[in-house]
Parts: C-alpha cells; sequence; structure tokens
C-alpha cells in the first residue's frame, strides 16, 4: 500500500493511498489528539465531545440528499475546530446550532431533516416556524463558521444548490401544449 496524494484539511492529514495487490484507493485521516471537550447536554449531564458521533449525525441528516460524504466530512471538521477554540465545555445547543447552519449551507432540505430531530418538532406549525427562520436568516459563506452572518447569501436558502426551481404551473402548461 502507498500513499498517492497528501492534503492538509485544517486540523486533519487527509492521504489517498492505493492498495498494491488489488489496486484499490481510499482515504485515511490523520488528526492529533486534543484535549477532551465536554458537552452539556440540555438535562445537565455532561459527555464527551465526540467528532465521530457528530459526523453519524450529520450522515443520518443527509440520508436521500444530494450532499456529499467530503462535504459532511468538511462541516464535522469546522464544527469540532469551533467547539474546541470555545474551551473545555461547550453547549449541546450551539452544537446543534453549527450543524443545523452548516446543513443548511449545503442544502436547505437537509437542514430542516436534521432540525426535525433535533429541534424535537412535534407538528407541522413547528416545522413551519423552521423553514422561515431559514429563510429569514442569512447563511454563512463558504469562508465562514455556520453561525456568522453575512449579506451576501440572503434568499439562497429555500432553494437547494443541486436542482433547478420548479416550473409554474402555467410553464408546464405552455410546454406540455408545445410538444
Amino acid at each position: 500500500m502507498h500513499v498517492v496524494e497528501t492534503r492538509d484539511q485544517g486540523d486533519a492529514i487527509r492521504r489517498r493511498r492505493e492498495c498494491a495487490d488489488c489496486g484499490n484507493r481510499f482515504n485515511t485521516y490523520e488528526r492529533a489528539e486534543e484535549l477532551p471537550i465536554d458537552v452539556i447536554k440540555r438535562d445537565g449531564t455532561t459527555q464527551r465531545f465526540d467528532r465521530r458521533k457528530l459526523l453519524r449525525g450529520l450522515v443520518r441528516a443527509a440520508g436521500g440528499r444530494p450532499v456529499g460524504g467530503e462535504q459532511l466530512e468538511a462541516l464535522a471538521d469546522s464544527i469540532a475546530a469551533e467547539v474546541r477554540r470555545g474551551g473545555p465545555e461547550v453547549q449541546a445547543s450551539l452544537i446543534g446550532d453549527l450543524a443545523e447552519r452548516g446543513l443548511a449551507r449545503l442544502d436547505p432540505v437537509t437542514a430542516i431533516q436534521f432540525a426535525s430531530v433535533y429541534r424535537r418538532l412535534a407538528d407541522l406549525d413547528e416545522l413551519s416556524e423552521v423553514v422561515q427562520r431559514l429563510r429569514d436568516e442569512p447563511l454563512p459563506g463558504s469562508d465562514q463558521l455556520p453561525l456568522e452572518e453575512t449579506s451576501d447569501s440572503v434568499g439562497t436558502i429555500d432553494r437547494s444548490p443541486v436542482r433547478a426551481p420548479r416550473a409554474t404551473k402555467e410553464q408546464r402548461r405552455k410546454h406540455v401544449r408545445q410538444q
């Protein structure tokens, strides 16, 4: 097995490796061990911060959505870096807010799926409030942490970055008539 490529990705070194026997390639990530961070949960209990647990939650929220694993890895890295900058303790709500805002930048529907579990939404009114809040609050730029605000991204939350806007009823009728 040999290293094909090495990249510095902030708090990790990514190495692209290739198996000498079968030729398959895969990525490995090397991270320095950090001081433990305690997460203060809603009920007041504490738990060690676990980046892998965070990543699992992000992956679950993105299930079936057009969000790639590398995007989720990068988001987990940025959240972990922000958490570590905050000191030895962090509120679970901050981690959830960072995850929700970061997912909103990647794909708004994924952010709503995440929020439905994270915020324990009970009905459509609560879901509607989350959607409206995501529409009203500006999204962070790609060079910003998820809770920082920018003015250049206002108004993009309601559109998935992968899909084109849906055609109106009139546009669909017109298209059918033309065929």
